[in-house]
């Protein structure tokens, strides 16, 4: 083994969660290094949402990556819903005082965010295969990794581990300590990139007998659209004109009409989940992101969720090494899996009011009309989805 590399905070995860934590880190002095298993192509090449709070649009621009974003991204203040032949609009902007979300996808959000740690010098080591950490209940942590034949170690003071749901970081946990929470839903959603233009300027939610079906975008000239299916599917069983006839006929007729069709760019069946775990820190090791918790995408909450945790992270951080005060990190499980079942409350909600359940009865469908009727009647019942929806306080 080589001598050890040294630094202040290592993060174990290049995606958004890392990279934003690390690029604001560096902003205040604090040095980061960076390992991710996998390439920096492989990375920018996951297909992911992006519909951000404004929370985690302000971080953005706190962590001066926000320019393409600014210019390139959609402000909606509002999402509607599809339901009964018609569309509810949901006035977020109204309702909230002014909030809105932004459509920004997470590829090009982590683009921004490569070419930020690049400009400031930032290290971020790819390919880092068989990441490990060390000794995370003293105060001396530090990290393996092996490039070839070659075994490195980094000391740091802090692990932060945004390496995702199957990452090594929450696994380092000691299992008697761990306590995990799950729910797997009975489908998933089949999602197809287009280069179209969007059926709608905002989002459309749609809830219909033959399942749920999501109108998304990405740009003015780029769509992504989606339709509940079984979890046991596969994409070889929805050739483009199957999956088209399919969205066509949960929409609205004004809107199946409207909507411009075209080759599918990417195809996908992503499972859904509802998964948390307790607590997100365990020593001098932080989890972050899906590492400690995954949301059904209906609420549109799982980069968010992961924003949050990056904000708690980051001032906690900062405040232990400008100012030698751990409040913030003595806090941050507490404070970060408060506002985690908040977001996973609503994505249960959101999914459970929209999605087709193949084991529900006649009780079960009245109950969710019912829920739907209350919801486009009631101000209230409206101003709680879009007070979650744009994004509880930090």
């Amino acid at each position: 083994m080589t001598s050890p590399q040294r630094t202040q905070v290592g993060i174990i995860g290049a995606g958004p969660s890392g990279l934003l934590l690390s690029q604001l880190l560096h902003l205040k002095g604090i040095e980061t290094v960076v390992l991710e298993k996998r390439s920096r192509e492989y990375v920018l090449g996951r297909i992911r949402a992006g519909v951000l709070e404004q929370g985690f649009v302000d971080l953005m621009r706190e962590a001066q990556v926000s320019e393409r974003m600014d210019a390139q991204g959609e402000l909606h203040a509002g999402v509607e819903i599809a339901f009964g032949g018609g569309r509810h609009r949901i006035d977020l902007e109204g309702l909230t005082g002014g909030k809105t979300v932004m459509v920004y996808g997470q590829t090009e959000l982590t683009k921004d965010l490569y070419e930020a740690r690049d400009r400031l010098g930032g290290t971020v080591i790819h390919n880092a295969e068989d990441v490990t950490p060390h000794d995370i209940a003293s105060d001396a942590p530090y990290l393996t990794y092996r490039r070839g034949d070659e075994i490195l170690r980094v000391d740091c003071n802090f692990i932060i581990g945004c390496d995702g749901f199957h990452g090594v970081s929450r696994k380092s946990i000691p299992a008697d300590r761990l306590k995990q929470f799950e729910r797997i839903y009975p489908f998933g959603w089949l999602g197809v990139l287009s280069r179209t233009p969007p059926v709608s300027d905002e989002l459309i939610y749609a809830t219909h007998e033959r399942g749920f079906a999501l109108c998304s975008l990405r740009s003015r000239v780029l769509s992504r659209y989606y339709v509940q299916c079984p979890l046991d599917d596969s994409v070889d069983n929805w050739p483009d004109e199957r999956f088209w006839e399919e969205l066509k006929a949960r929409l609205p007729g004004d809107t199946s009409e409207a909507l411009v069709t075209g080759q599918s760019i990417e195809k996908s069946i992503a499972p859904l989940r509802s998964f948390v775990a307790e607590p997100m820190r365990w020593g001098q090791l932080f989890l972050a992101g899906d590492a400690a918790h995954i949301v059904p995408p209906t609420g549109a909450k799982g980069l968010n969720s992961a924003a949050s945790d990056i904000y708690y992270l980051y001032h906690a951080l900062n405040a232990h090494y400008q100012k030698g005060d751990d409040d913030g990190l003595n806090a941050y499980s507490g404070r970060a899996l408060a506002r985690v079942w908040k977001a996973q409350r609503f994505s249960w909600w959101m999914t459970n009011l929209l999605h087709r359940f193949p084991d529900s009865g006649d009780f079960d469908a009245r109950m969710q009309r019912t829920d739907l009727e209350y919801l486009f009647s009631s101000k209230a019942a409206k101003a709680s989805l879009a007070e979650n929806y744009v994004g509880l306080p930090y």
